[in-house]
């Protein structure tokens, strides 16, 4: 288990580094994510048993990466407050976009693969 844990670190470690190194405007971890995908599609088959109780143990103290979230949030509260018209369309914008790319995504995946809606859409 220290191995993955390791190599979760290592590969976020190489994201970080890439992105300083070549200057992308994308966060490190999601490079280092990326690596570990290309990695686990690399080695092929299903991912290890142990590295997905890692990432389980991580998914399930998910909260608690959120905290200095909010502590940056409580201690620009006046900044918050300011520009909360543009944080709220922010917000609104990125749902109505995230449903649309969404919906969007399932439609073209069920024509691709074939797949029949259920009875239950059918009755609607």
């Amino acid at each position: 288990m220290l191995f993955f844990i390791t190599l979760l670190l290592l590969c976020q470690l190489l994201g970080e580094a890439a992105v300083r190194l070549i200057d992308l405007p994308i966060p490190g971890p999601v490079v280092g994510m990326a690596l570990l995908f290309v990695g686990l599609l690399i080695r092929g088959g299903e991912p290890p048993e142990a590295l997905g109780q890692v990432a389980g143990g991580l998914l399930n103290n998910l909260a608690l990466l959120f905290v200095p979230a909010g502590v940056g949030v409580m201690l620009h509260l006046d900044l918050v407050q300011a520009e909360w018209v543009p944080i709220l369309g922010a917000l609104i914008g990125s749902a109505v976009v995230t449903v649309a790319v969404t919906a969007t995504i399932l439609s073209l995946t069920a024509r691709l693969t074939g797949a029949a809606p259920r009875e239950e859409e059918t009755k609607e």
